[in-house]
């Protein structure tokens, strides 16, 4: 098969490097990679947001198969125009895609699905938003509607920062389009976890479970990032946790989406809370998380293509995955400054060397080659990843790997896996 993985981070390499290895792979490309991506796939120079040119390559290369990585795509409806092309995508439609493009969308179907969430308000008016947040308390939570790149939720501890959370999307336009509308939800107490699902339009199959990293500073400290570290598995989910997560958020979710005329097609993220009162969802994502995937795909034994096709084809049935007992932990390292003006161009030594051990991969996320030299090119720049009999082995093979990389405006948190998963 001709296959074409879409988007540039770390969740694409870590696809491209699993998808690399399946035998029906004859020819693997990914449009626009990185530096990393490179070496295991052919980059080709076409942004993920170019549905034209995108379409237009994979009728040129005679393409097979499509794997949309990241989620702006998949809003913009890239599978919706290959199916039209006859060319089979892994990935929602736009419509379904909905699900992550929209928060209000996605609370409201909560709501209509019962499925268990923080109360919330809609809002596009300031002094109404204002008004809510005032007779709801601190701490309080304020997320821009649309996609913000990480970057649009607050989770405001007094009045002063929810009220500035507020003008920054409505008033300040700080998130352009994303943040015309806000939803301003209750603050959920307990343990965040992330559980991921290959979803055919009717069926779902549980992934392995993973816990990810939000917050830029260590102890959970600083504004949200896309995430700085990840692990898998986590004790946060028990199978008869992760059955409740499946009897009560996930099937519901596909059903109602089902009912109304958008099935759903591919990664379904749930972003968790396990509260005393159970499961409750705070975000849906409808691709995989990052860096979640690069846990994820250290851990996976299967060929994960053939699963793939099958949630794509609606027959997920078929599909039995194995994963390794060993854990994974990834930690991310950034540009000096993310996730606000993060520094670029400088160069990026030592990674042979870093991961020399077998155990170790680095996957790329933000980088760049200028001649022979690696250049960090993004905020997130560089996911290193790493098994271990248990967590805290993988935590040690991830931290003395970074302890070998040479790139002095690069950081990252210390404390990856450092407290119970």
């Amino acid at each position: 098969m001709r296959v074409l993985i879409v988007g540039s981070g770390g969740r694409e390499h870590a696809l491209a490097w699993a998808i690399s290895a399946s035998p029906l792979v004859d020819a693997l490309f990914c449009a626009p990679g990185n530096a990393g991506i490179a070496e295991e796939a052919e980059c080709v120079s076409i942004a993920a947001t170019d549905i034209r040119g995108l379409v237009g390559f994979c009728r040129g290369e005679g393409i097979d198969f499509v794997v949309v990585g990241s989620e702006t795509p998949l809003v913009l409806g890239l599978v919706d125009a290959l199916e039209a092309e006859g060319i089979a995508a892994f990935g929602p439609s736009a419509a379904a895609a909905a699900l992550e493009g929209s928060k209000a969308f996605a609370k409201d179907l909560c709501t209509r699905a019962r499925i268990p969430t923080a109360a919330y308000g809609r809002f596009r008016d300031p002094a109404a938003a204002k008004a809510f947040i005032a007779t709801r308390g601190t701490p309080i939570v304020v997320k821009a509607d649309g996609l913000a790149a990480g970057k649009g939720v607050t989770i405001a501890g007094d009045l002063g920062a929810a009220y500035r959370a507020v003008d920054a999307a409505l008033v300040e336009s700080r998130f352009g389009a994303a943040g015309r509308e806000i939803v301003v939800e209750d603050f959920l107490a307990g343990e965040e976890t992330s559980f991921f699902a290959l979803v055919d339009g009717k069926d779902a199959l549980p992934l392995a479970t993973a816990q990810d990293y939000k917050r830029v500073g260590e102890g959970d400290t600083g504004p949200n990032t896309g995430g700085m570290g990840a692990l898998s598995p986590t004790t946060r989910l028990d199978p008869a946790l992760e059955g409740i997560v499946m009897e009560r958020i996930v099937l519901p979710a596909i059903a109602a989406m089902g009912r109304e005329g958008r099935p759903f097609k591919g990664v379904l993220y749930a972003g968790l809370m396990v509260t005393e009162a159970g499961p409750q969802l705070l975000e849906f994502n409808t691709r995989f998380g990052d860096p979640e995937c690069q846990v994820l795909m250290m851990r996976l034994m299967s060929d994960l293509l053939p699963a793939l096709i099958a949630a794509r084809d609606g027959v997920l049935k078929t599909v039995d995955l194995r994963w390794h007992a060993e854990a994974a932990l990834c930690v991310v390292m950034a540009g000096r400054g993310y996730p606000d003006e993060p520094h670029r161009g400088g160069e990026i030594r030592g990674l042979d060397t870093a991961g020399s051990d077998p155990k170790v991969k680095i996957f790329h996320a933000g980088t760049r080659r200028d001649n022979n030299r690696l250049i960090a090119d993004g905020g997130r720049v560089l996911g290193v990843t790493a098994l271990g009999g248990d967590l805290a082995a993988a935590r040690d093979r991830a931290y003395a790997a970074i302890d070998g990389i040479d790139w002095p405006e690069g950081f990252c948190r210390r404390d990856i896996g450092g407290r119970g998963p």
